[in-house]
């Protein structure tokens, strides 16, 4: 594809992610609505991941499988990863994010790859801190900024997330995995966003019982 936009919740729960836990790296899953395949992707929602230990391993295979089926009975699809670093300045993406990538693109073509850019991540979110990465024969390249749509409205909502301390409220699946009533689907954080921002959310991942 040859442009990728990122929802408002979608674009909230990643810098929310990020801010949480500023001393960690961490990572987590783009959602897609199968109906946006083509030349652009449409990222809808997004699923945090961990903050502790990001390789591969039971607990990531374990996640990656309900995401899987959650996202599947809402007619949406895993388009990819996003990760924070631990430093600033490095925007590099690890082995970890080539062997989830890895297990992504086994059944999807319509994917990407998000690095967040620490630098970026200011109270007033006044440019997009993504990093966004397609692949170009087999390789992963960055994608132009021009081809990345963020809306303001978005970018103000993030603002909000993060003057209103809101990414207290975000579960991720480390915390879900401490606590399994904590709901890694974020539904309260969502709705929260929503009231913060007066923004309608729009198309998300929604509870099923039977994979949560």
């Amino acid at each position: 594809m040859s442009k990728v936009s990122f929802s408002t919740l979608a674009y909230c729960k990643m810098v929310a992610h990020a801010a949480k836990y500023p001393h960690c790296e961490v990572n987590g899953l783009l959602v897609a609505e199968n109906s946006t395949k083509g030349d652009k992707l449409v990222i809808v929602d997004t699923v945090p991941l961990f903050h502790q230990c990001l390789h591969v391993s039971p607990m990531s295979e374990i996640a990656l499988m309900q995401i899987d089926q959650s996202a599947s009975t809402c007619d949406m699809y895993i388009a990819g990863y996003y990760l924070a670093n631990e430093t600033l300045d490095d925007l590099s993406y690890d082995k970890p994010a080539h062997k989830i990538m890895d297990k992504i693109v086994e059944h999807e073509t319509d994917v990407c790859m998000v690095v967040i850019n620490n630098r970026l991540m200011e109270l007033n979110q006044k440019e997009s801190a993504l990093l966004v990465h397609t692949q170009d024969d087999g390789k992963w390249k960055r994608l132009n900024n021009s081809n990345v749509q963020i809306e303001n409205v978005t970018l103000a909502a993030a603002s909000a997330v993060l003057q209103q301390q809101l990414y207290n409220n975000l579960v991720d699946f480390d915390n879900h995995l401490d606590n399994l009533s904590l709901d890694w689907l974020n539904t309260e954080f969502s709705n929260c966003v929503e009231r913060t921002s007066g923004h309608d959310m729009g198309r998300r991942l929604m509870i099923n019982k039977s994979v949560s």
